[in-house]
């Protein structure tokens, strides 16, 4: 009965892989042009600090192009999800070009944000258009949005492994085939190569050593995992409370940037607190090696909640990095394990929490950090994941099982 119509099944399998194909290779160079150009514009930013007071400018700019071109975009990464969830219509292709824009604006003048939104919207929006091109049905729409998440993220970080799970895991995992899953990795692997083609770096990060096993050991990642999954809820309740703050207090979308820059500048300006701008890329490099202070992770997530409830563009996951970094690394001055150690369990157990995959983390963790942590890397995103409450960074996700049934009595 399976075979019925070999030639039929053929050509599916034929068409999936080039869709696939092309969605990884379009996909993957927008995110190598994106790479590229957020390191220049972070590059020029650093020389002229100056910049910072055309943050507002910025910011209008931002407000006004998604409040006149981009009003059916705006949900950024949520309109993904639901249009996964409940498919209504194609996902229009500007919105790959206004977050680019909007993403480079913001980080160009000194906005706290990250990047993956930028590259996860691209990839949506860039593989959506093949909805029409191929007559796909909702059903298979649902399978082009698995495989635009998952060419953003696998491209924007270098992470494929990590990047097709989290394409799978973000989403609600009950209505995820076993051909999605393995389109998924496809999609990433091409999007990967894409930009190692384009020969444009990502940042490495190194855990040197990597303590034995024991039940002291086992006991202060628990300690990182519970501490990483309340800075993973505090840094979701942050952006969400001011994203609605700015909604009921300023009725005209594009002056909430504007006057979010206006603070933002005054702030990172006048207490000399530019490390927060941006991505943070460097702090998160050396907190690998030195200790930061115990407020950094408070005000990175201060910064960012705050820049992007105002309405700038980019994304949460690396400032989310940032915060797991640097608060491992504060803690490295009372736990007394190697400092990388905890740096990297921090780095992806806050992420974890905050967007509700602990498989995708674990496997982004080993990824970068090397499989010796691996046991480390999944007792503390798991135990971040059931500690960060049911509401991630992400509002349309939807979160079932047993976290939800744990949660949704009291949170």
């Amino acid at each position: 009965m399976a075979f019925q119509n070999p030639k039929k099944t053929l050509l599916t399998i034929f068409k999936w892989i080039l869709i696939c194909i092309l969605i990884g290779i379009l996909s993957g160079s927008a995110s190598a042009f994106f790479l590229v150009s957020l390191e220049w514009v972070t590059q020029f930013r650093i020389q002229h600090d100056w910049l910072i007071w055309f943050l507002p400018f910025g910011g209008l700019i931002v407000g006004l192009s998604y409040y006149y071109w981009g009003e059916s975009v705006a949900k950024g990464n949520n309109l993904l999800l639901e249009e996964y969830e409940n498919p209504q219509k194609v996902i229009p292709f500007k919105m790959a070009p206004l977050v680019l824009l909007g993403t480079l604006l913001t980080h160009l003048f000194g906005g706290s944000a990250g990047r993956e939104g930028t590259a996860v919207q691209m990839g949506g929006a860039i593989a959506d258009q093949f909805t029409k091109l191929f007559k796909l049905d909702n059903t298979e729409r649902r399978i082009l949005i698995i495989l635009g998440i998952s060419a953003g993220f696998a491209s924007v970080f270098g992470t494929p492994l990590a990047g097709a799970i989290f394409a799978l895991e973000v989403l609600y995992f009950s209505k995820i085939n076993f051909k999605s899953i393995l389109l998924s990795f496809l999609v990433a692997y091409a999007a990967y190569f894409t930009v190692e083609f384009w020969q444009v770096k990502h940042t490495h990060y190194n855990i040197p050593i990597v303590p034995e096993i024991s039940a002291t050991t086992l006991f202060y990642v628990i300690v990182i995992g519970v501490l990483s999954g309340f800075a993973a809820l505090l840094f979701s309740r942050s952006t969400h409370f001011w994203g609605s703050l700015f909604s009921k207090k300023i009725k005209y979308p594009p002056l909430r940037p504007f006057i979010g820059g206006i603070v933002l500048a005054m702030a990172i300006a006048g207490f000399g607190l530019t490390k927060f701008s941006g991505l943070g890329v460097p702090v998160i490099v050396d907190s690998f090696s030195n200790a930061n202070l115990w407020y950094d992770f408070l005000l990175k997530i201060l910064f960012t909640g705050f820049t992007l409830g105002a309405g700038f563009k980019g994304g949460e996951v690396t400032p989310l990095f940032f915060v797991g970094a640097t608060l491992g690394s504060t803690l490295s001055l009372i736990i007394p394990l190697p400092i990388a150690f905890l740096a990297g369990l921090g780095f992806v157990a806050v992420f974890s929490g905050a967007t509700h995959t602990p498989i995708a983390c674990t496997i982004m963790g080993m990824e970068l950090f090397g499989i010796q942590s691996g046991i480390f890397i999944a007792i503390a995103c798991t135990i971040a994941y059931f500690s960060s409450g049911s509401v991630g960074i992400y509002k349309s996700q939807i979160v079932k099982g047993a976290k939800y049934k744990l949660y949704q009595k009291w949170l």
